[in-house]
């Protein structure tokens, strides 16, 4: 059955490239993307960023740009031809920002205007990232990598060109990137009157081999200056090996710069501790904080430390709400934060002191970050799931929302989105499942439409509206598909019991959530039951692989990206081992076998396979290794089930090079189309 099959896919041609009318992989990588925002002293100006890619270069590149808080013309402010990043206004006025158009990652200062660029630094080292200027602007701090351990060629001198490690401990390799022997430091230098750091960098953590912030994807929101600058606030999980694969203890540091003391705040508070944030007068410090050891995707609670009673405070305890992007008030009386709900990103506010949450902000949605303006205003980066990111301008007290940027209205100007539907589904255990189904643009219901369900990953990755340059809906609308996208358990905004009950339950109700989703949406007359697919990445790809197994029948097709497939084999080989710890709630060797690598387990089942399958896998991803995607096509080859393998020798979990990132959605919509056959709707 296998070579035929493979046979007929070369005599195919490749799937018609779609009307430039509709979404395209190509089009996507047209569109500008916003990034970090600052607002100035004045309150008057937000400086931002975007970075608009070439697929030719197969690069991108970052410039910086104004525009009003009161609305008004976007201003361009730089055009090199290297990336700017980094963004802070200094008291003056003036928009500093990190360059590499030196050759060397280097501070720079810009008038408003776009006049008097200047290079203030002369740093020596390269690796310089998460800059931040003290509020007073009489420090900086920054952090840069300070190596700790030894290569190969430090231990035998004589062999410089051997090609080797040598690993004695865990935590070798992280999400895609090898230990290099090295940890992020934090730093801090004084500033001259001229603005231009004076004297040298002095080490915060000297002599430490932690990293601040948490390697390899955290920033700057994991630092932070008290308002005189003389204190700093970092996130650092002060752990080794196998105590920190299996740990989540992330800590708040307080660190003197008039006495060089460390202070730990978070001391006794088991889970992830991040991302702390000084009250205007100083008085106090507040943070994220997750209460269970070892849960990574844990309710995010704000701790409030005192620094007068030196008592720190869970001022959210007993809410739902899981907080993330914490921001004061200008009075200090109440913390705004954003948070998940029913699939959207809002904006809520709560008293500093502890009480009532409030949700100040509605609608369909994501506000997925912002900055405060005077008392009862903000700027936040808005996406919905047919629109990409942009700057809107709201009002906290009426939740009035106020466009300032159209980033990309001339490359979407007569592009058709396809209609977004919100629908609740009644789950095989009588709870009301928030649903999203994105039609084709000009669904016509008189008409039968192949069918995607897609699965999302994570595991608790929440289905939002989010705009995705992978996992696009409004992309696969464009080719001819209704998608189905449940929030199925174990995705937060729903409530804490149905964020942590997929824990120990990979293979059971989170199952049968996606089963009811697609079954109910199925009773439509314009789903075409004999076109139906099933995609996914991470746990999303394990549940293809899962269903893969289960689906009795529904699906003529499956697409697993980074999947877990056997469960026994991937627990020992990934690198954050609480996750796998916690998530499958045993290791395989420990008797009597946990039920997540027995009844659980997508590797057992694969005698049930009959469908077609595309496997995709990165070679740089360490969370879920390349060898889970190996094992799950070598399995389908040899059981002689039509199937692809998509690999990506130099892409981790996320595929993230743009040439790449077409390839991608090339072959996954080549793959539908020989399986599905979506080219025209079929009428009724």
């Amino acid at each position: 059955m296998n070579k035929p099959f493979l046979a007929a896919l070369a005599l195919l041609p490749l799937a018609a490239v779609a009307q430039p009318s509709v979404l395209t992989p190509e089009k996507l990588w047209q569109l500008g993307r916003l990034g970090e925002m600052q607002v100035s002293p004045d309150q008057k100006t937000v400086a931002f960023t975007v970075t608009r890619y070439s697929l030719g270069d197969n690069k991108g590149n970052a410039d910086i740009y104004l525009v009003p808080v009161a609305g008004g013309a976007v201003q361009q402010l730089t055009t090199t031809p290297t990336s700017e990043n980094t963004l802070n206004w200094r008291p003056d006025g003036k928009l500093t920002f990190v360059s590499g158009e030196s050759g060397t990652d280097q501070l720079y200062v810009i008038n408003a205007d776009g006049s008097g660029k200047q290079q203030l630094s002369q740093f020596p080292e390269e690796g310089l990232a998460n800059l931040k200027y003290a509020p007073k602007a009489n420090f900086i701090l920054y952090t840069q990598d300070v190596k700790t351990g030894k290569e190969v060629k430090d231990w035998y001198p004589d062999l410089p060109k051997a090609e080797a490690r040598i690993i004695d401990d865990l935590n070798y390799r992280h999400w895609n990137v090898w230990d290099d022997f090295k940890v992020s430091h934090v730093f801090f230098q004084p500033l001259a009157a001229d603005g231009k750091p004076t004297g040298y960098g002095k080490d915060a953590m000297a002599g430490e081999k932690f990293d601040s912030p948490l390697a390899p994807l955290a920033g700057s929101e994991q630092l932070a200056f008290s308002p005189d600058g003389y204190t700093i606030a970092y996130t650092s999980r002060k752990l080794t090996g196998k105590a920190e694969a299996e740990s989540t203890n992330s800590d708040i540091y307080l660190y003197s710069i008039r006495d060089g003391k460390t202070e730990n705040l978070s001391q006794g508070l088991e889970g992830y501790d991040v991302e702390p944030v000084f009250s205007p007068d100083g008085t106090k410090v507040a943070w994220l904080s997750m209460a269970t050891p070892g849960f990574e995707a844990d309710r995010n609670g704000i701790v409030v430390y005192d620094f007068k009673t030196k008592k720190r405070e869970d001022i959210t305890t007993g809410s739902e709400q899981s907080a993330a992007n914490l921001r004061w008030s200008p009075d200090g009386k109440t913390i705004y934060f954003a948070s998940v709900i029913q699939g959207t990103d809002q904006i809520f506010s709560v008293p500093s002191k502890g009480g009532k949450i409030r949700q100040l902000t509605q609608g369909a949605q994501n506000y997925n970050a912002f900055e405060l303006v005077g008392k009862d205003q903000a700027v936040a980066n808005k996406t919905t799931i047919s629109s990409p990111a942009d700057l809107v301008r709201l009002d906290l007290k009426t939740g009035k929302e106020t466009s300032l940027t159209s980033l990309n209205q001339e490359q979407l100007t007569g592009v058709k989105m396809g209609k977004v539907e919100n629908r609740r589904v009644t789950t095989t255990d009588g709870k009301q499942m928030q649903v999203y189904v994105i039609y084709p643009p000009d669904f016509d219901p008189s008409k039968k439409y192949p069918t995607l369900l897609y699965c999302q990953g994570g595991p608790q990755s929440p289905i939002t509206q989010s705009f995705s340059y992978r996992w696009n809906f409004q992309l696969m609308a464009a080719h001819g598909y209704i998608v189905v996208a449940p929030n199925r358990r174990g995705l937060p905004g729903f409530g804490t019991e149905w964020n942590n009950s997929i824990s120990g339950d990979w293979g059971g109700q989170p199952i049968r959530d996606y089963l009811s989703a697609i079954d109910e949406v199925s009773k439509e007359p314009f789903v075409d039951k004999d076109r139906r697919g099933c995609v996914g990445a991470s746990y999303g790809g394990y549940s293809v692989y899962y269903l893969a197994g289960h689906h009795e029948g529904r699906f003529k097709t499956f697409i697993a990206h980074a999947g877990l497939f056997n469960l026994t084999s991937w627990y020992p080989s990934t690198e954050e081992m609480f996750f796998a710890k916690h998530d499958l709630g045993a290791a395989p060797w420990e008797t009597p076998l946990n039920k997540s690598y027995t009844e659980f387990n997508p590797q057992q089942f694969v005698g049930k396979w009959d469908t077609p399958i595309l496997v995709i896998h990165g070679g740089k991803d360490f969370r879920v290794p390349e060898d889970q995607g190996m094992e799950a096509f070598g399995t389908a080859q040899l059981r002689g089930i039509p199937s692809r393998f998509l690999y990506f020798p130099n892409e981790g979990h996320w595929i993230q090079k743009p040439q790449n990132a077409v390839l991608w959605n090339r072959v996954f919509f080549e793959w539908l189309g020989r399986t599905l056959k979506p080219e025209a709707p079929v009428a009724k």
